[in-house]
């Protein structure tokens, strides 16, 4: 019997509202899947991250960070 645990990291997807969010949402209403692991927050702009948001990412657990814009 394999007792093997299949790591999967905890990504964050921090995505524009204005165009890379749409593409998640549609994505979505569309049916296709993505794992359970990936959390996608809307921004108002990509632009305006900062490292402190980077930063608190990772301190709340955060394996990788995708700044999508």
């Amino acid at each position: 019997m394999n007792t093997e645990t299949v790591y999967e990291p905890n990504i964050v997807a921090l995505c524009c509202m204005h165009c890379a969010y749409a593409a998640a949402d549609l994505a979505g209403s569309s049916r296709f899947g993505y794992p359970p692991s990936l959390k996608i927050v809307a921004m108002p702009c990509t632009g305006r991250t900062d490292m402190g948001h980077l930063l608190k990412t990772f301190e709340d657990g955060a394996d990788g960070i995708l700044v999508a814009g």
